[in-house]
């Protein structure tokens, strides 16, 4: 048959590339798929007739026939847009891909619902493994599958009701270094604009806040706490929020990148805005010289797909926890009330 006369909008099938090769269907069959007792001369063929047609190989199909895993891994973010989500995506697919293996992207948008929808979708392609950045409280149906032989890694939000493999922020110090360095420079007044009050990232961050706060002797804190600020401009009426009430704050600490964006609209237009530090780095940070407690999401994805790996070679090992390092960058950000209230005490 001539390729011309195929139907544009469908594809060419097995059957075709035997009828062009002058073979029968299994002989191409065994061709294409790389199997023995075909002559040189009749593969080379069958090759041919489907390069002319285009025919490509449905491995998946062919897999999920045979009863086997596909070559795929799936990994379940929060918000694609999200600069933190990409990093880990790239950090996971690069990990995977030496190892023969593919990354399939699926957004949440941080719905619980949605989450276990995408899930379902995912197994229901036979994955072999799972990267999950849960906003959802309710793992129970995937430690059922998990016992099944499917690796599940949780990423900078770890399982609270089953016990899984995970790659978290060390949150708890990334919050003290920020803290710590704000009271250094005599702040007291120090916000806390946070996500999702549900997260556990947020309810970490949000206790070591507190810890630090009380640990240094400062009891009115709770009053410069903001939560529940989940995209950019809610972090920007936040902080408006914050700057237009009697008492505002000296210092602002913003638990995430979005929030900080927000932040930085809201402090664009003062005169003498507050100290801010935010956690996680951003492009661009360095240029707006805003000071961060940095970490690595592509290593965060990297280290999430060698646990999936290493479950899928045999790792019967116990569920681990892996922590990310984190440190303070200092730019100006950090110091700007500082510099504002020397020069009102050298006039």
């Amino acid at each position: 048959m001539n390729p011309s006369e195929r139907d544009a909008g469908s594809h060419p099938t097995m059957r075709q590339v035997a009828a062009l090769a002058g073979v029968s269907l299994k002989t191409a069959s065994r061709a294409l798929n790389g199997e023995t007792y075909v002559a040189p001369a009749t593969a080379e063929r069958v090759r041919q007739a489907a390069a002319q047609l285009g025919f490509r190989r449905n491995v998946l199909a062919r897999e999920l026939r045979s009863g086997a895993r596909s070559r795929s891994v799936g990994l379940i973010i929060g918000d694609v847009a999200n600069p933190f989500y990409s990093q880990i995506a790239r950090g996971a697919e690069r990990q995977l891909r030496d190892h023969g293996l593919q990354l399939i992207t699926a957004s949440s948008d941080d719905d619980p619902e949605r989450e276990h929808d995408l899930v379902a979708e995912l197994l229901e392609r036979r994955v072999s493994g799972l990267l999950v950045v849960t906003s959802a409280t309710d793992h129970g149906y995937l430690d059922v599958e998990r016992r099944r032989g499917t690796p599940v890694v949780f990423l900078d939000r770890p399982a609270e009701d089953i016990v899984a493999d995970a790659v978290v922020i060390d949150n708890a110090t990334g919050v003290g270094l920020a803290v710590e360095y704000l009271l250094g420079r005599r702040h007291r007044r120090i916000a806390i604009v946070g996500d999702l009050a549900r997260l556990s990232t947020q309810r970490e961050r949000l206790a070591a806040f507190g810890a630090a706060m009380t640990a240094a002797g400062v009891g009115t804190w709770q009053r410069f706490v903001r939560a529940d600020v989940h995209d950019v401009a809610a972090a920007e009426r936040a902080v408006r929020e914050l700057m237009s009430a009697p008492t505002r704050p000296s210092a602002v600490f913003t638990t995430n990148n979005r929030i900080t964006t927000g932040a930085l609209r809201a402090l664009r237009d003062h005169a003498q805005p507050p100290a801010l530090i935010g956690f996680d780095d951003f492009d661009l940070a360095d240029l707006l010289g805003v000071s961060v407690v940095a970490h690595s999401p592509e290593l965060m994805g990297q280290l999430g797909a060698a646990r999936v790996i290493a479950r899928l070679q045999g790792d019967e090992s116990p569920p681990i926890r892996e922590l990310l390092p984190v440190t303070l960058i200092v730019r100006e950000s950090s110091e700007r009330s500082s510099r504002t209230r020397a020069a009102r005490r050298r006039t």
